[in-house]
């Protein structure tokens, strides 16, 4: 079979090593051929591409990006967007695509099977916010690299009795802070699914500061709001500026910034924020994506093979398996319950500190 494939959205370490599982399977085990579309959906409707053999793939196991590059485009924004997809598959003789991406890459893969294409999706996103599986690749090395962030700030942070705010990736869920904020000991998490009051957040840090802790570290998701219920101006996510990507997703940022200055505001404590952004992309991929991402990578080629098209390959129970386009992209996977009360348990046992993480 000639194979397409091509990666879409935000970087994400782990991406090489999809593209290398899947070449090298489909060489080996199915004598296939493989094209890589360049810069996401932008190489179907420009037919910007790459051959992908062996070579191409040779030594890119570790590397962080994506060979294949990447883009936002949204080829139903654009005039006759998916039919020139559609065109180029057909002038390069496609048997078969793999779509590598969130829900918004995934979306327009959904409607290029409904009108007869042959593609298997590969869930991406660094906010492991992709409905269907378990976890996605990338996403453990973000964890990494926020939890040794968190852990140089507390250095800082008790040598100068300061509040430390690290603002990380989330939009609509807050599996980073989460994650992040457990695994580094942070004192407050702050998650878009728990709007919060930032005046309890701040008698939070005060009781601490009273018990002899005269640092706090607070980790922040970008997308995490205040409630609407203490301010009725806020109960939205901050916004850098206000224009919009090919999806409609507005530009997030500066909400660690905020919460440091309504922190110092209100405890007279001094306070500091730390944005990690696109640190938490950059760099190789952590031992656990490298090996799910070439789990992903032979799951998809294989389920290309058994013709199961329309479908994206899943981490459920340790297990890959393969579950519809349609679900995978119909909502969000926020942050449950269960994660949100082992943040819990290990905060100081006050309501307010409780407060950080739930209303």
């Amino acid at each position: 079979m000639k194979v397409g494939m091509l990666t879409g959205g935000g970087d994400c370490p782990g991406l090489n090593a999809v593209i290398r599982a899947v070449v090298r399977k489909g060489t080996f085990h199915y004598q296939d051929n493989f094209v890589g579309f360049l810069e996401g959906w932008r190489g179907l409707v420009e037919d910007k591409n790459m051959p992908l053999d062996l070579a191409a793939v040779a030594g890119i196991l570790p590397r962080g990006g994506t060979i294949l590059r990447t883009s936002r485009t949204n080829p139903s924004k654009r005039p006759d967007g998916i039919d020139r997809c559609m065109a180029t598959l057909e002038n390069h003789k496609i048997d078969a695509l793999i779509a590598i991406g969130g829900d918004d890459t995934l979306s327009v893969a959904q409607k290029l099977h409904e009108r007869g294409v042959k593609v298997v999706g590969i869930p991406k996103t660094i906010d492991n916010d992709l409905a269907g599986t378990d976890f996605t690749f990338g996403f453990d090395t973000a964890v990494s690299v926020v939890c040794e962030a968190i852990d140089r700030v507390h250095t800082t942070a008790e040598a100068h009795n300061r509040v430390m705010v690290v603002e990380v990736m989330g939009r609509d869920a807050g599996w980073i802070a989460m994650y992040s904020g457990i695994a580094g000991g942070a004192d407050v998490i702050l998650i878009p699914e728990r709007p919060f009051d930032v005046d309890k957040v701040a008698e939070s840090i005060r009781q601490r500061h009273e018990r002899g802790r005269y640092f706090s570290i607070v980790v922040v998701a970008e997308g995490a709001k205040f409630s609407a219920d203490t301010d009725p101006s806020r109960g939205a996510p901050v916004l850098q500026d206000m224009d919009k990507d090919e999806f409609g997703h507005a530009k997030l940022g500066g909400i660690g910034n905020i919460l440091a200055r309504e922190i110092e505001k209100r405890t007279g404590f001094e306070a500091r924020s730390v944005v990690l952004g696109h640190i938490q992309r950059g760099g190789s991929p952590s031992a656990f994506d490298r090996v799910l991402a070439t789990r992903y990578g032979i799951g998809a080629i294989d389920m290309v093979h058994r013709g199961e098209f329309g479908c994206m390959a899943a981490l459920r129970s340790n297990k890959i398996v393969s579950i519809p386009l349609r679900d995978a992209i119909a909502r969000n996977r926020t942050v449950d319950d269960e994660i949100i009360q082992v943040a819990e348990g290990i905060l100081d046992s006050t309501a307010s500190d409780k407060e950080a993480v739930r209303r």
